[in-house]
């Protein structure tokens, strides 16, 4: 990933931590009530993305950061979004085993 976007997604991940939210996201389809977003960025004749949820109180979980690779339309490809699909699930896992730890 260049290092241009690496610092526009480092930035807007940071902002998405504090409780705001990034002009540049995007609510990804697909996956309810908008929980699930996205950053967007075009640099050198390529788009990048990176997802992440804010599904659960306290944390934010990245679940994909890639490069797109189509080249017909904006829509996600039918890997990413599965992949996407499966870490949000063991984000899930995730927190509510860290949630319990914190209760215990």
């Amino acid at each position: 990933m260049p290092v241009p976007i690496q610092k526009v997604f480092g930035a807007g991940l940071r902002d998405v931590q504090y409780g705001d939210r990034p002009i540049a996201a995007k609510i990804l389809s697909g996956f309810g009530s908008g929980g699930v977003q996205e950053l967007v960025e075009d640099y050198d004749r390529g788009t990048f993305r990176a997802v992440y949820t804010v599904n659960f109180p306290g944390a934010v979980y990245v679940l994909h950061v890639f490069q797109k690779k189509s080249r017909r339309g904006i829509r996600t490809a039918r890997e990413d979004l599965e992949l996407i699909r499966n870490r949000l699930a063991q984000a899930r896992i995730h927190h509510e085993a860290s949630r319990q730890r914190r209760e215990s």
